[in-house]
Order: C-alpha cells, then sequence, then structure tokens
C-alpha cells in the first residue's frame, strides 16, 4: 500500500495524503458493509476522508493521519492473510497503534493457535498474544483476569494443540469443587453428577476445538481427563498439558499440592480471577499467595490480562472496567456497600 506526496494547508496543522490499496484487496472488506470501518476511522481520527476507486484520501491534523495511514496497512495485512474484518478488529487495531507497542496488530491478530471445523481461535489482544507466547516459553504460566480475557478458552487451544501436535500425551483439566465440602453433599445423585456441574465450562471448551464425535473416545482411553482438584492428590503428571481453571478458589495447600504433580515433559497453565473469590471467609487464596512466592522463580511467568482484554460483549468490559474503578474508592463502613 503506498500513498502519494502529501500537501500540509498554509497556516494550518492539517496535512493530506492518499493512500493506494492494492487492487487484490476487497475494498467492502476494507471499508466494511455500509462503510461502517470508514465511519468509525473518521470518528477515532478526527479526519476528513473521502475515497475514489481504490485510493482513500485522509485530511486532517498530521500524528493523525500517519496513524491512520498505520490502520489501514494493518487492516490490509490482516485482509491478507484470508481473515475478516469486523468492527471490533478495527477498534482492536486501533488500541493497539495508539499503545504504541512493539507488536505489529496484524501479528497479534492472525496467530493462529488452532483451526476446527472452518472456524479458528487466534489471540484478540496484545495482552492475549503475549499470554499465548508465555505459554510456549514457560513451563508453569499463571493467566491473571476478569471473566471473559480469555485466559481458560486460550489456555485449552493450546493444550489441544500441544495434544494434536504431539508434544505432549494427554491433556488434564480440573477445577476446584469450592462446594465439596457440607453443601454439595446435599445434591441428589453420585458423586460424578455432583461435580459435573463445576467441570461443565471446560467440556465446553473443548466441544470448540474438538470433533464432538471424538471427545467421548478421548475421554475413556484417558488422553484428555476432566477431573475435579481433588483427583490430583498423590499423582504425578508425565508428558501432560495440565490447567487449572478457577484457582483463585484454592487454599495456599491445595495450589501447592497441585503445582508439585509436575512431571518430566508437562506443562502446567493455572487460570483465575483473584477478584472472584468464592472461599469461605477467612481462607485466603492460593492464586493470591502463590505469586508472593512464586515471582522471580525460573521457567515461572505470571500474566495479567484486564478489562481492556475482555472479547465477550463490549458491555462486559465495561461492567468489569466500573467494578475495578469501584474497588479502588474507599468506601464507608464496615459492611463496604451493604445496605441497611
Amino acid at each position: 500500500m503506498t500513498d502519494t506526496p502529501h500537501s500540509t494547508d498554509r497556516g494550518a496543522t492539517r496535512t493530506r495524503h492518499t493512500v493506494v490499496v492494492p487492487t487484490s484487496i476487497d475494498l467492502v472488506s476494507l471499508l466494511g458493509p455500509g462503510d461502517e470501518h470508514l465511519a468509525l476511522l473518521e470518528k477515532a481520527f478526527d479526519a476528513d476522508i473521502h475515497v475514489r476507486g481504490n485510493r482513500i484520501t485522509l485530511h486532517g491534523d498530521p500524528g493523525e493521519i500517519a496513524l491512520a495511514e498505520r490502520l489501514l496497512d494493518e487492516l490490509v495485512t490482516i485482509l491478507r492473510t484470508g481473515q475478516g474484518l469486523s468492527t471490533e478488529t478495527v477498534e482492536r487495531v486501533l488500541a493497539m497503534l495508539r499503545a504504541e507497542t512493539s507488536e505489529r496488530p496484524a501479528e497479534v491478530l492472525s496467530l493462529n493457535i488452532l483451526s476446527n471445523r472452518g472456524r479458528s481461535i487466534r489471540p484478540k489482544t496484545l495482552n492475549q498474544k503475549r499470554y499465548v507466547d508465555s505459554i510456549d516459553k514457560h513451563t508453569i504460566t499463571f493467566g491473571i483476569g476478569p471473566a471473559g480475557t480469555g485466559k481458560t478458552y486460550l489456555a485449552m487451544a493450546k493444550a489441544v494443540q500441544a495434544l494434536q501436535g504431539k508434544d505432549v500425551n494427554r491433556i488434564i483439566l480440573t477445577r476446584p469443587a469450592v462446594e465439596a465440602g457440607e453443601r454439595l453433599g446435599f445434591l441428589p445423585g453420585t458423586l460424578s453428577e455432583k461435580i459435573d456441574p463445576y467441570l461443565r465450562p471446560l467440556y465446553d471448551a473443548l466441544h470448540d476445538m474438538i470433533d464432538p464425535e471424538s471427545i467421548p473416545k478421548l475421554l475413556a482411553a484417558g488422553t484428555i481427563e476432566v477431573a475435579p482438584l481433588a483427583y490430583m492428590r498423590g499423582r504425578t503428571l508425565n508428558d501432560a498439558f495440565v490447567i487449572l481453571d478457577e484457582a483463585q478458589n484454592t487454599t495456599p495447600e491445595q495450589m501447592k499440592m497441585f503445582l508439585t504433580r509436575l512431571g518430566f515433559g508437562s506443562r502446567i497453565v493455572v487460570t483465575g480471577d483473584v477478584t472472584q473469590i468464592d472461599l469461605p471467609g477467612g481462607t485466603r487464596s492460593g492464586l493470591k499467595v502463590v505469586e508472593e512466592i512464586l515471582t522471580g522463580v525460573e521457567d515461572v511467568v505470571f500474566n495479567r490480562l484486564t478489562s481492556h482484554d475482555v472479547v465477550r460483549h463490549k458491555l462486559v468490559g465495561r461492567i468489569v472496567a466500573a467494578y475495578d474503578d469501584w474497588d479502588a474508592r474507599p468506601q464507608p463502613g464496615p459492611g463496604r456497600g451493604s445496605t441497611p
């Protein structure tokens, strides 16, 4: 993608560039249905943008126009990989460019972790890309962040990728069943039926990544194991990709027990959200304690995801950010936010 020599208006700080889009790029895909991507660009850069044929003329502040050109270049690069564009993609590319990161947005959003039934799983934010990269580089990776940031889903995708690439012989998925004390005993059914609701999100993610008809066979063969955390005690897990989900609901003793299950040829990913702890009052979260203990230990890495990495409905990110702001404010009274 090239641009023509630019001219700056006399006595003003506005400049004009013309970007020539390669003829191989579908302009409707680039500019969006009904020019919705184009309208987003005009709003984001406070610029006048005119399109004629495959030439896009940008008129506005020099710095903003330069950034708009980079954005168009990144979007063209993404389209060349065969991906489609959405307004969310355009917004994510823009956010990365404004953050002035060293990574190119197109490289972040084009990283293909796993493909299944015509659907590709890729990181959608810079922090997600760094999280995925650290899983490749470290034996134990912690992914800590709010709901919707993809921390468990991406870890699952990396596990399936490792299994398919024969880097490991099995996948082990585990969660603490917080209710495994008194209250669980009152539920009807067998132990398996009682704990199934706690493990259901892991099964749901598996169905997105592996052909559903093959999952029962993999479970029966032990190639994939989904079990509550208590089942990990006393074991040594060799040649496995092990994921501990909802780790904020472990006690410090449970976290130590789990991490020391690590065997040769294995990799561990621990995910959790320290703002959603369901442990009984007065019990410290193992996820909070472990960062104090293991920070700085070689081959262990902690990744933080934030409300900016939420990839669910836009409103979810706003809700998470609002709660973060509320938590940061001093609250009156001992009950903090409770109503009489």
